[in-house]
Formats: structure tokens, sequence, C-alpha cells
């Protein structure tokens, strides 16, 4: 039976995430370069005999961000009714490759930085040096004016509780292998490695040594074949039963 996966992809490259500046609620666009990366990670790693297969996915929850929606378009997963922000026309002539839906979800939107939108994590250290306030570290302390780790923390797990209920069984129990029970989600670096964190039930605060590269694709999982044993999934096999049913329809 299959194990129903989420994929995390956190958006291309932006000027900003370039330039190490933290970026939450500032709607940037992808550099020339973050693009061209994006449509190569779609050509790798979407397709029957790929990573992420199209026909497998049941959901896709999107940020508000103009950034990461820009990065589920250059993906070209094809979705049977389109994307959300998209116009009609251009839906026309385009091959569809999944009947999963898109839902532009807030829960998955940037931390919100607060004071600390658009400064480096350099500036922000200098900045709390010379008002007398001690080392910072997003995980424990959050940002003023802004989030804390908490506030992230509550709305992940709504979006945690969302993805189990509706797509992977409440508890203990995985949907037939003939649904698709994969999830995608596009979004931003750190609400993605805080969501990593959270889905296995781990606390922020515990600090996240998780990485993940503007355009990177992560995944999410579970052991055993149980839904009360999240887990993250450091590398999968490769489909080869996919892979020889294509070459026999050759």
């Amino acid at each position: 039976m299959a194990t129903p996966r989420v994929f995390i992809i956190r958006h291309g490259e932006t000027e900003w995430s370039l330039n190490g500046r933290h970026t939450g609620t500032t709607e940037l666009p992808l550099t020339s370069n973050g693009e061209k990366r994006i449509r190569a990670t779609g050509q790798a790693l979407v397709g029957d005999d790929r990573l992420i297969v199209p026909s497998q996915l049941a959901h896709v929850y999107v940020s508000p961000r103009k950034r990461a929606q820009k990065t589920l378009e250059l993906l070209n997963l094809g979705c049977r009714d389109g994307l959300p922000w998209q116009e009609q026309q251009a839906l026309e002539g385009r091959s569809t490759r999944t009947d999963a839906k898109v839902q532009i979800e807030e829960n998955i939107r940037e931390w919100d930085y607060g004071d600390y939108e658009g400064l480096t994590s350099s500036t922000i250290r200098e900045q709390r040096r010379k008002n007398g306030e001690g080392p910072w570290d997003i995980w424990r302390d959050g940002c003023p004016g802004g989030e804390s780790p908490g506030d992230v923390t509550r709305r992940l797990d709504r979006l945690i509780d969302d993805i189990r209920s509706r797509f992977h069984g409440r508890s203990g129990h995985l949907e037939a292998e003939s649904t698709p029970s994969d999830v995608l989600l596009v979004a931003h670096g750190h609400i993605l490695r805080a969501f990593a964190m959270r889905w296995i039930k781990r606390e922020l605060t515990e600090g996240v040594s998780l990485l993940l590269e503007a355009g990177g694709v992560g995944t999410l999982s579970y052991e055993h074949h149980n839904l009360d044993e999240p887990a993250i999934l450091l590398g999968g096999a490769f489909m080869v039963d996919v892979v020889e049913s294509a070459g026999r329809l050759k």
C-alpha cells in the first residue's frame, strides 16, 4: 500500500532571498534565474516516472504571496481546473495531468517578520546589540511587531490537521491505494521549515536545524504506513514499477 506523502516546495529565487533579506508580506517577483530553476525543477521532478506524480496528487496548497503562486505556475502540474488566479483563456490548449484542486492557504504564508521585514540576520543582530538586547533566534524569540513561534505553531497545526483529516485519514488508517493521497505545498523558507518540525510533532523552540533553499523540494511522509508516525523522508526509492509500466506502453 502506498504511503501518503507531502511535498514542500519553497518559491524560486527573488532579489531578497538572494541577499538574505527576510521577506514576509512584501511582494517580490522571481528573478529570471529563479524562474529558470523552477522550470527545470518541474521538468526533473514532476511526471509519471518522477518524484511528484501529478495523478497521485489529492490537493495543492499555495501561499497567498505572488512569488509562491508564480512558482506553482512554472512547475506545470497541469491542474484540470487551472489555478485560481489565472484567466480562463490561460487554460485553453494546455494538457491536464491532475485532478487536484489548488487552494490559496493563509496558514502557509511566510512568517510575519514585523519590524524585521526586509532586514538581514546580520542587520537584526547589530540592531539588537546597539539596543542592548540579547542574541536573536527566530525559533525562540519570534519577531517584534510580527509573529511568535506560538503564533506560527497554531496556524501550522491547523493546516496539518486539515491535511490529515481530509486526505490521509485521521489516525492509524491509510486511504485505499487507488485514491490519490499526496499533497503539495508551495510556500516559503521559514514557514516550510517550521511545517516540517510540526509535522513530526517537534516544538519550534527546540531550534530548527533544517535547510530549504530557494526552489528547494522536501518530502514528508509516515513510518510503517502508520499515520501516527509522521516522518521526514530523507530519500525515496526510484519508482521502477511506474517506469517499467510506461515502457511497456510504448
